[in-house]
């Protein structure tokens, strides 16, 4: 097969939930850019709506569904709505959280809130979203992770800022996700699904300068991630480009951990 055909997401339903987001909209874009078919998600469907709307004008297949990963009712609404409108699901994109965690002497009722949403309610929404890929015959998944699932933080880069205050949910949520992207690969074999994870550094955010200088110095490519980096990545994954990639977790961090 040609590797544009390979490439290729013609014809494909995907879903990214936190589409919005500042990755999340580079990768519906790139979704959409490789002719998938793409909703995007949020608690706040008007949120969702405006990102649909704006790459509909860019003449991108972009739609909107109201989603929140927290609420069982809402996932089984979502899950449906999927179904009478598209009829199937061939790629999910795992990529929402909810950062009710302010920092490491944040109360415990915050930590049990993020678990709430990014650990319960995510791995109820996984398993409903691959039951649906595996309904419609296979696909991909895609579970956004961090780089910060994998190492502990590194509190030079904060060096000169106000920033530094980590919350531990943050770690505890995207190492678990790792792991459990290699369990749903061993756990669903023989069912035509792959899971993968991609392990992204930081995204450049207007970010206070000293903290980018301190970041920077440290990336061998001497820069943050920009917002067309992850595109390419998450297209191979979802593509049959990737047909033979499964139980991965990919840091794309630009070498700072190499």
């Amino acid at each position: 097969m040609n590797v544009k055909d390979l490439l290729s997401l013609k014809g494909k339903i995907i879903v990214v939930t936190g589409g919005s987001g500042n990755y999340g909209r580079c990768m519906v874009e790139g979704l959409a850019e490789a002719d998938g078919t793409v909703i995007t998600t949020s608690r706040n469907l008007a949120t969702a709506q405006q990102t649909a709307e704006e790459f509909r004008a860019q003449g991108l297949d972009v739609h909107a569904l109201p989603l929140d990963q927290g609420e069982p009712a809402s996932v089984r609404a979502f899950k449906a709505a999927l179904q009478s409108t598209f009829g199937r699901l061939d790629v999910f994109v795992n990529n929402a959280v909810s950062r009710p965690m302010k920092g490491y002497h944040a109360p415990l009722e915050q930590f049990d809130e993020s678990m709430r949403v990014n650990a319960t309610g995510m791995v109820d929404l996984l398993r409903e979203m691959t039951d649906l890929i595996v309904q419609s015959g296979g696909g991909s998944v895609i579970n956004i992770s961090s780089m910060m699932g994998m190492f502990g933080p590194d509190l030079s880069n904060y060096e000169g800022t106000s920033m530094g205050d980590l919350p531990p949910d943050y770690f505890f949520h995207n190492a678990g996700l790792i792991n459990l992207n290699r369990y749903m690969a061993q756990m669903l074999a023989g069912k035509n699904v792959r899971f993968n994870c991609i392990s992204p550094g930081g995204l450049f955010n207007n970010q206070p300068e000293a903290f980018l200088h301190n970041y920077c110095k440290k990336v061998p490519l001497r820069r943050m991630a920009n917002r067309d980096d992850i595109k390419g990545l998450v297209v191979l994954l979802a593509s049959e480009a990737g047909a033979y990639i499964n139980g991965e977790n990919i840091l794309m961090d630009g070498g700072l951990n190499a």
